[in-house]
């Protein structure tokens, strides 16, 4: 019997149906929120990974401003070769 008498007061029964809307009906709702947390924590990963690669990047730009270091590069990178030369690539598996 108590515990009817809270159910029958108005204002107990607005703040249950609030609290309801407010978790779980509303567009932002619990479940939303715990959603964009996760997203929003994923991105900051790739974000922190895609300021590593860039500060990588360039600091191999910066060292390619000479010609030598130029040239290793494009031999040892990207493969490049001399017209008298040949390149065998050993794979390691």
């Amino acid at each position: 019997m108590k515990r009817l008498k809270h159910f029958k007061n108005k204002y107990i029964i607005t703040a249950l149906v609030f609290v309801v809307y407010m978790l779980f009906l509303d567009d932002v709702d619990v479940f939303n929120i715990i959603r964009q947390e996760l997203k929003l924590n994923k991105l900051e990963n790739e974000r922190e990974i895609l300021l590593e690669k860039f500060t990588e990047t360039k600091l191999t730009l910066d060292q390619l401003d000479h010609t030598d270091a130029l040239e290793r590069f494009a031999r040892e990178e990207k493969l490049f070769k001399r017209d008298n030369e040949d390149i065998f690539v050993i794979v390691k598996e």
